[in-house]
């Protein structure tokens, strides 16, 4: 009996780390603290998100005598002028209010950079940890006593070192949730199928025609975009790329797009309307993500490689311009056969972006190159 119970409670529940993480992670997706323990530590974590002059009252409250210290990626840090490849801790005061610790955050520059030292386990736990919920990059975290907190019985404590894990066991936790036939306007007929993992995101598999899966099948990986994809947005190539993929795959006789999750390169939709503020004052797309302290593209391809896999579909043609997805499908045990351009059409409005995308992302955009008068 007690060898069952064991067994049905780790199906219901999983690992004790990963329930901690899963419902941090909807506690920061709702603005609300958490107690994140590491080795030897334990910190109260508030993501800036939603900061106003209240929940920062009431946080330093709770905090009190410890007095909370503002987390940043290193690349938000670098932004702010620290030296450094790790995240960091800056000290804040209690003069500081919710819109200058905003500032610290948002802000493209800053007339005043606070005292910062290296961020700790728990603290860099707390960073990745809303990531993982698409906020704004940074928390605020003080040292605690658990027990120190009046109301610390209702907090949920998260597991530092799960954090680390919780990105790959939530693609091992995919699972195919539904499917069915949609007929498209062009009269090729695909199958959606639609994929849920542990994080709560829903990606899905539109698969096109027959492909045969005896052979590399064409197959496009196309990171939702709701301007582009939904509105026709100019500012980037995103809507022009999935009706390009859609039409060469009826062409080829057959395909799969995977129309995956991760708006923004991985940054989130609001994310990604801030990463748009910071283009329309000067930045690039490349330096609009990283001063707002994300990494260039915040997106893993484990995902898809995992969906693949379950489509049993392992031998591909991918239609992409963008080098790091066929490193990151290889890297998981997808066979690349070949690769296949798609050509988006440039104007005034995205060529900015696509020349930053061709000259600091990498991508093989040889049809802009060439209309620049590159040599290569």
């Amino acid at each position: 009996m007690t060898a069952v119970g064991t067994s049905v409670r780790s199906a219901l529940f999983g690992t004790r780390g990963h329930t901690s993480v899963s419902r941090g992670l909807a506690e920061f997706q709702s603005r609300r603290p958490v107690l994140i323990r590491g080795a030897g530590e334990t910190i109260f974590a508030l993501p800036v998100e939603g900061l106003d002059r209240q929940r920062l009252a009431e946080f330093r409250a709770l905090c009190a005598p410890s007095v909370p210290r503002l987390i940043v990626t290193a690349r938000r840090a670098v932004a702010l002028g620290i030296d450094t490849e790790k995240p960091m801790a800056l000290r804040i005061s209690a003069a500081d209010d919710a819109k200058t610790i905003l500032a610290f955050v948002t802000d493209a520059t800053s007339d005043h950079v606070p005292e910062a030292g290296p961020a700790g386990r728990a603290e860099a736990a707390a960073i990745e940890l809303v990531k993982l919920a698409q906020g704004l990059p940074a928390v605020l975290a003080a040292n605690v006593a658990p027990d120190a907190i009046s109301c610390a019985s209702s907090i949920i404590t998260v597991d530092a070192a799960a954090v680390a894990r919780f990105a790959d066991d939530a693609i091992q936790s995919l699972t195919m949730a539904s499917e069915a036939s949609v007929p498209l306007k062009s009269g090729t007929r695909t199958r959606f199928v639609v994929f849920h993992d542990a994080i709560g995101d829903s990606s899905v598999a539109i698969i096109v025609g027959k492909p045969d899966f005896t052979r590399p099948v064409p197959v496009r990986l196309h990171s939702a975009c709701l301007t582009g994809d939904v509105f026709g947005s100019r500012r980037c190539d995103c809507g022009d790329q999935l009706r390009l993929a859609l039409a060469c795959v009826e062409e080829l006789g057959g395909g799969v797009i995977l129309y995956l999750a991760q708006e923004g390169r991985g940054l989130g939709l609001a994310n990604k309307m801030r990463t748009y503020q910071l283009q329309d004052h000067g930045f690039d797309t490349v330096d609009a993500n990283t001063t707002l302290g994300f990494d260039d593209d915040e997106r893993d391809y484990g995902i898809a490689a995992r969906m693949l896999q379950m489509l049993n579909c392992t031998r591909i043609v991918l239609l992409t311009n963008n080098p790091a997805k066929l490193e990151g499908l290889a890297r998981a045990g997808i066979e690349i056969a070949s690769r296949m351009p798609l050509e988006a059409p440039i104007n005034a409005d995205n060529r900015r972006y696509m020349t930053a995308k061709a000259e600091r992302a990498g991508h093989r955009l040889d049809h802009l190159l060439a209309s620049l008068g590159d040599p290569s």
